[in-house]
């Protein structure tokens, strides 16, 4: 048999567990269909990948890629590092089941602008998704504030028993659908002042359909365990599995705290299913928040709608030249990206470990 193509002379890291090892791996009609050390077999094509590893394309488990995948189908961002599943929805916003009347609500509008919300069923989303036919696989989680800003005219308050009733309807179509899940962001405004109880509503939702729920947690600060205590609380009233986003000791404050946080993940995961994903590196990228406004660590300001003139500067910097502090600069700024520098690198390894 000629195969289409041999990687040949590659360490194997199969992910599974097992010692690196090598082999010649033969891909036909685009599936892998041998891997063997010693066989000798012909190919059209002959990779020679001596001194390489090779591996299963990476999941990436937290991503914002939600209009990304039909807009830039051919992601090279991801496929360029290994990367051919992105999991979307993450940090409470999702566009799929997205029905806005206005401009999106921070942080809603990390996504896109008004016109890229265009899927009110999650089942338009993935028709889209298939349609643009990306080069990565792609799950999708709804986001709790995307459900809230559907159902309610002012996000600064608690969902009321008719609003949470509908937000239900919609999560439960969505999982009979296809999404994966729940996640949340309590972090932010437009999500905050949704009471533990109001999430733990929505969670009721999931164990039937084997979903999970994903929570970027109140806050990340000072008070991280009184928050993982919260997400505990409602995985576990939901009875289903646990991720907590990007999981890290935020704020120079906070630092050192990995051990500790670790611990207590590892306690409550002795009586339910609780995992996380993480940073690689020691600075978060998102919308431009007050709330995560301190002058402990650099903040990069990456875009401004009201100021684009001061993209590619630090917060810091822009507040010395309009001579005010951080929040009024930031104010002024929004809405804005930034990207914060609020991790220790220590940290980071110790959770990445």
């Amino acid at each position: 048999m000629i195969y289409d193509t041999l990687i040949r002379g590659a360490e194997i890291v199969d992910g599974t567990g097992s010692a690196i090892y090598r082999a010649e791996v033969a891909i036909r009609q685009g599936l892998i269909t041998l891997i063997d050390a010693d066989t000798e077999v012909a190919a059209n094509v002959i990779i020679d990948a001596e001194g390489l590893h090779l591996a299963p394309g990476f999941i990436d488990v937290h991503t914002h890629d939600d209009t990304n995948v039909i807009t830039s189908p051919a992601m090279l961002p991801k496929i360029s590092q290994g990367v051919t599943t992105v999991i979307v929805g993450n940090c409470g916003i999702s566009a799929s089941n997205a029905r806005l009347t206005s401009a999106p609500p921070n942080p809603m509008n990390l996504l896109g602008e008004q016109s890229d919300f265009i899927y009110p069923n999650f089942a338009d989303y993935a028709r889209a998704v298939e349609a643009a036919c990306p080069s990565i696989n792609i799950g999708s989680l709804i986001g709790h504030t995307t459900l809230r800003n559907n159902v309610m005219d002012n996000l600064m308050r608690p969902a009321g028993p008719d609003e949470l009733a509908e937000m239900k309807n919609q999560l439960r179509a969505a999982l009979a659908e296809g999404a994966l899940g729940l996640s949340s962001g309590l972090a932010y405004d437009s999500a905050m002042q949704a009471p533990t109880s109001e999430i733990m509503a929505l969670v009721e939702e999931l164990a039937h359909s084997g979903a999970i729920y994903t929570a970027h947690l109140r806050t990340e600060f000072d008070e991280i365990l009184t928050a993982m205590d919260e997400a505990f609380a409602t995985a576990r009233h939901g009875r289903v599995p646990l991720i907590v986003s990007h999981l890290k000791c935020a704020g120079a404050g906070n630092w050192g705290r990995s051990e500790e946080i670790i611990a207590h993940i590892d306690r409550a995961a002795l009586t339910q299913k609780i995992a996380c994903d993480c940073y690689p590196y020691a600075a978060s990228s998102s919308t431009l928040d007050i709330n995560q406004v301190t002058g402990d660590s650099d903040i990069f300001i990456t875009w401004s709608n009201s100021h684009p003139e001061m993209s590619g500067k630090l917060l810091a910097t822009i507040a010395q030249e309009w001579q005010m502090s951080l929040h009024q600069a930031a104010e002024w700024l929004m809405p804005a990206g930034a990207v914060y520098h609020c991790m220790h690198d220590d940290d980071v390894q110790i959770i990445l470990r």
